[in-house]
């Protein structure tokens, strides 16, 4: 199964389903669309500064801006308070990968100009991510760039 690496905490927000899109500056592979794909959550640490800017835009008019589900908010707030409670190099879920459209195509769903991050070459293309399948308990995994090949958990 090809698996993604994600930045936590936005991969526990597709676990949970508060982040219907992955944002890339890239489309997702033809080959892949509609397809069942693992999200890892990567070995960076949380960055509370991240956290704390996506909890300001969500309790503010801006809260479209993040594209995030407002279900996220009271999580987020948890997150800022203790970062460490979130899984870090493991595989969190499985996804089915919609067909990317550009993230300006989406707008209408979230009220204008989006982007769940601080890196705004990262917002071009809107994955929408689906049929969310939790690991429980989540696999551990070192994962990489890109895409790239997951076992599983067996």
């Amino acid at each position: 199964m090809k698996a993604l690496t994600v930045w936590q905490p936005w991969t526990s927000l597709i676990l949970y389903g508060w982040k219907p899109y992955e944002f890339r500056g890239w489309p997702a592979p033809v080959n892949l669309r509609g397809e069942r794909i693992a999200i890892h959550a990567g070995a960076r640490p949380v960055r509370v500064t991240e956290v704390t800017d996506l909890i300001l835009r969500l309790r503010g008019p801006d809260a479209w801006t993040t594209s995030l589900r407002p279900e996220a908010l009271e999580f987020l707030e948890r997150v800022k308070l203790t970062p460490g409670i979130l899984p870090l190099s493991h595989v969190l879920c499985t996804v089915e990968l919609g067909t990317p459209v550009r993230s300006w195509e989406i707008v209408g769903e979230f009220g204008g100009v989006i982007n769940d991050s601080d890196r705004d070459n990262h917002c071009n293309w809107a994955w929408p991510v689906s049929k969310i399948e939790p690991l429980v308990p989540p696999v551990p995994a070192k994962g990489a760039q890109g895409f790239w090949n997951w076992a599983g958990s067996k």
